[in-house]
């Protein structure tokens, strides 16, 4: 297992070599080694473009599935909020990670310590507004449409 650790990390230093973020990930169903990812930020110009999700997004194309139970994720860094909950959404079974949150806002990424902090808080009280929009009287209700279709 140490291996796919070890690529995760080997990943993540090429990728600061080629201009980009300190992340590489592995992903791996029963100990081999499915697909492999790298923040991607600087080339695509995608905030969503991290490592642990292009790594996902690679295997789920693969397999035609967004059905990823039974794998296990191997971060050269701790998973920011929307990559953790990426993988949770997925399915995945394990995640290990090399450096810490703290790593990263000594090496100043620290934005995901700052949203875990603010995804305590009351939506009222976080920096991002969210406003609940009902429904309009007579507008078709896409969970409902849902639910009668499941």
């Amino acid at each position: 297992m140490d291996q796919f650790m070890e690529r995760a990390v080997e990943l993540a230093v090429e990728n600061v070599r080629n201009g980009g973020e300190p992340f590489g990930a592995v992903l791996v169903k029963n100990n081999k080694q499915v697909a492999e990812g790298v923040n991607e930020l600087h080339k695509r110009f995608d905030i969503t473009a991290h490592a642990e999700i292009q790594a996902m997004r690679r295997a789920q194309k693969m397999m035609h599935s967004h059905e990823l139970k039974g794998y296990t994720m191997y971060a050269s860094g701790e998973p920011c909020p929307m990559c953790l909950t990426a993988m949770y959404y997925a399915g995945l079974d394990t995640i290990y990670y090399c450096n810490a949150s703290e790593d990263a806002v000594e090496a100043g990424l620290g934005k995901a310590k700052s949203i875990y902090a603010e995804l305590q808080k009351p939506k009222s009280e976080r920096h991002m507004e969210m406003v609940h929009m009902p429904l309009k009287d007579g507008q078709e209700d896409p969970m409902q449409l849902w639910q009668e279709r499941t």
